[in-house]
C-alpha cells in the first residue's frame, strides 16, 4: 500500500520517519532542513541560502520518485522567525513555475537542531 522514498542526493532520516511515503499515487515529503547531504551539515549562508538547500532537498526526494516540483501541490514552511518570510518567499518562489501550489507558512517556536527553516510538501504523480 505504501512505498517508501529514498535518496542519498538528500539528508538520511535521522529518526524513526522516512524521507518520503508513496501511497496511492501520492508523495509525501517529510519535512527537509536545509542539511547538505554531502556534509551533514547546514547550508552555508542566511535564510535564502537555507530555504534554498531545503527546497533542493525536497527536490531531490521528489525526483526520486520521478517527480518534480510541478507535481507538488501542497507545502508547509516552518520558520524560526516570521521575519525571515520575505527572503525565503524570494527564494521559494524560484522553484516554482507556473501555478504555484497550497501553502502554509507559520512562525515555530524552536526546529530540529535550532534550523531556521524545515519545509514539507505534498505531490501527486500523474
Amino acid at each position: 500500500m505504501k512505498k517508501q522514498i529514498s535518496t542519498t542526493n538528500a539528508p538520511a532520516a535521522i529518526g524513526p520517519y522516512s524521507q518520503a511515503i508513496e501511497a496511492n499515487g501520492m508523495v509525501f515529503v517529510s519535512g527537509q532542513l536545509p542539511v547538505d547531504p554531502a556534509t551533514g551539515e547546514f547550508a552555508e549562508g542566511g535564510i535564502k541560502e537555507l530555504t534554498r538547500q531545503s527546497l533542493t532537498n525536497m527536490k531531490n526526494i521528489l525526483a526520486e520518485a520521478g517527480l518534480t516540483m510541478a507535481n507538488v501541490v501542497k507545502t508547509t514552511v516552518f520558520l524560526a522567525d516570521m521575519a525571515d518570510f520575505v527572503a525565503m518567499n524570494e527564494v521559494y518562489a524560484s522553484f516554482f513555475e507556473g501555478v504555484a501550489p497550497a501553502r502554509s507558512a507559520v512562525a515555530v517556536k524552536t526546529l530540529p537542531k535550532n534550523a531556521l527553516v524545515e519545509i514539507e510538501c505534498i505531490a501527486v504523480k500523474g
